[in-house]
């Protein structure tokens, strides 16, 4: 940000992943909607195949294919503006775009920002400031927890007129954007765009921790929809497939492979097989 106007960089960006989303679509789509339709094959299916290298599912397209009105229209009919339309749906239901406004702060004011906000995920956000934070934090000079508003000096500690000088700067750029952001924007991510969940695999459902003690020693990101087997699935293919039952640390319940999970859960799995 700064002189330029970020708009030219995001629309750049969008019609660039719209443009490849229709080039693997429109390779040779001729040959494939006549293959669909002497073969009879489902529509949804033949353009997921084309799509599995990115992980899109059968399940997205189809309801794309539904909301624009094409699934019962034949492919050899489908026209260049069905492509294209097709392929921008797709990329923003599968791919979701998460704007972070690095240097916001170096705007004049935040109207900008403001405006993409209205139908784009934007973060105001300074790497940098989060950056000077940091090390000023492990330099035991301030105490700041990423994410927070504000930071604390460290009393009895010796700052430089040069250190006091960039740390008031940080506190005027924290005024402007009410954080660094960069937490902001990793939750935001996570949680609103990519829509994960977070649950904590133990070993010992009483302690909440593993065999060592160590206490909530891990964390896993996983879909809205995850269930117990999942969760196993993440931590070791051998667990998994020995899958027996799982235990819920905090309800202390016992709970099945197809049980879905919440944010939040702290979860053992009980398996017949342990990690190779």
């Amino acid at each position: 940000m700064g002189t330029h106007d970020p708009r030219e960089d995001i629309k750049f960006v969008e019609e660039e992943f719209d443009y490849w989303f229709k080039q693997i679509l429109g390779r040779e789509w001729q040959k494939l909607s006549r293959d669909i339709e002497k073969k009879s094959t489902k529509l949804a299916d033949e353009i997921t195949t084309r799509f599995s290298g990115l992980g899109v599912k059968d399940n997205d397209v189809h309801e794309v294919l539904q909301s624009l009105g094409l699934l019962n229209k034949k492919p050899t009919g489908w026209d260049d503006s069905d492509i294209t339309k097709f392929a921008q749906m797709l990329r923003k239901k599968t791919k979701p775009m998460l704007i972070a406004a690095n240097k916001a702060d170096l705007c004049k004011d935040l109207d900008i920002t403001n405006e993409i906000h209205k139908n784009r995920e934007i973060v105001n956000c300074s790497a940098e400031t989060e950056l000077i934070l940091k090390k000023a934090a492990k330099a035991n000079l301030i105490d700041y927890i990423p994410g927070n508003e504000k930071f604390v000096i460290n009393k009895n500690v010796d700052i430089s007129p040069q250190q006091k000088d960039a740390l008031k700067l940080v506190e005027n750029i924290l005024s402007k954007l009410n954080s660094t952001g960069i937490e902001t924007v990793l939750n935001s991510a996570v949680f609103r765009v990519l829509k994960l969940i977070v649950v904590f695999p133990v070993e010992d459902e009483t302690k909440l921790s593993n065999k060592d003690g160590q206490v909530l020693p891990d964390a896993k990101l996983l879909p809205e929809n995850a269930t117990a087997k999942d969760l196993a699935e993440t931590i070791h293919q051998d667990i998994a497939k020995g899958f027996l039952h799982a235990i819920d640390a905090k309800t202390k319940q016992r709970i099945g492979a197809d049980h879905q999970l919440k944010n939040g859960d702290v979860i053992k799995i009980v398996s017949s097989l342990s990690r190779r």
